[in-house]
């Protein structure tokens, strides 16, 4: 088991920046890869960003790249997702989520939410216009 918590959401003005952190505890060593996602209101869960245990390889989607930036450190536990130049339609609620099972190395496979199987609470982030 992993158990996942952000922390780091608020209240920010659209051309400002958050930084999310993801606290892990329990099996971390077996977390291949974590990676971030978010849900808006009336939305479906969307992919975000995820960064792989070891390479530092990292995978965004098209409309976070050049603003968002997500890092690991492994020696606490930690994930993070420094978000600049937020714009009003990045208001979510920020999961984190951690994939145990590494079955491919594929944007395809850390964009699937279903790849992963631990879960955070979420944090929200509000960015007004």
């Amino acid at each position: 088991q992993v158990q996942l918590v952000e922390s780091g959401g608020g209240l920010v003005q659209a051309g400002g920046s958050l930084r999310l952190s993801c606290a892990a505890s329990g099996r971390t060593g077996s977390t291949y890869a974590m990676g971030w996602f978010r849900q808006a209101p009336g939305k479906e869960r969307e992919f975000v960003a995820a960064i792989l245990r070891y390479g530092s390889y990292t995978y965004y989607t098209e409309s976070v790249k050049g603003r968002f930036t997500i890092s690991r450190d492994n020696a606490r536990n930690k994930m993070y997702l420094q978000m600049n130049s937020l714009k009003p339609e990045d208001t979510a609620v920020y999961f984190c989520a951690a994939d145990t099972s590494y079955r491919s190395s594929d944007y395809s496979y850390f964009s699937n939410s279903a790849s992963y199987d631990f879960w955070g609470q979420g944090t929200q982030v509000t960015v007004s216009s």
